[in-house]
């Protein structure tokens, strides 16, 4: 039997965990860390990572990461910017940083994608597009599989 006082305690981080994950969306471009999430909802780092990555199966960094490749995505499909350019753009401070968690998440370097998805998603329009290629969350990309045939 769950008691009113651990239910409403419950419910209430859920709220704060909504809206560091609001935060996040509307502001991925802003320097963001863990630390300064938590002291917006009045909670500890530690805290909020745990009950964040409870809640939502990826920590407050993953997820911004993922928030910044998923727009570092429609900027390369564009074909307008570099991909310096894009990733300073997204809020990404570290170019090194930037292509590897790309990589991880798209299964293709950004230059790579840059070239190719513009190709693949012509005439497509684009919350089409957006969906189709959106990067994979909480797990890497799978390997691609030899053709053996």
């Amino acid at each position: 039997m769950t008691s009113k006082p651990s239910e409403a305690l419950h419910l209430r981080d859920l709220a704060r965990l909504r809206r560091v994950r609001d935060r996040i969306d509307r502001q991925y471009a802003q320097p963001l860390n863990v630390e300064a999430l938590a002291r917006g909802v009045f909670m500890s780092a530690g805290h909020l990572s745990r009950q964040f990555k409870l809640a939502f199966g990826e920590s407050p960094y993953a997820y911004l990461m993922t928030r910044r490749i998923e727009r570092a995505m429609a900027l390369l499909r564009r074909g307008d910017l570099s991909v310096t350019e894009v990733c300073f753009e997204v809020g990404c401070a570290s170019l090194g940083t930037f292509s590897t968690r790309f990589t991880e998440l798209v299964g293709v370097p950004p230059s790579v994608y840059r070239s190719d998805a513009a190709q693949a998603t012509a005439g497509m329009p684009s919350c089409v597009a957006r969906q189709v290629t959106r990067p994979i969350r909480n797990r890497e990309a799978p390997a691609t599989e030899p053709d053996l045939a």
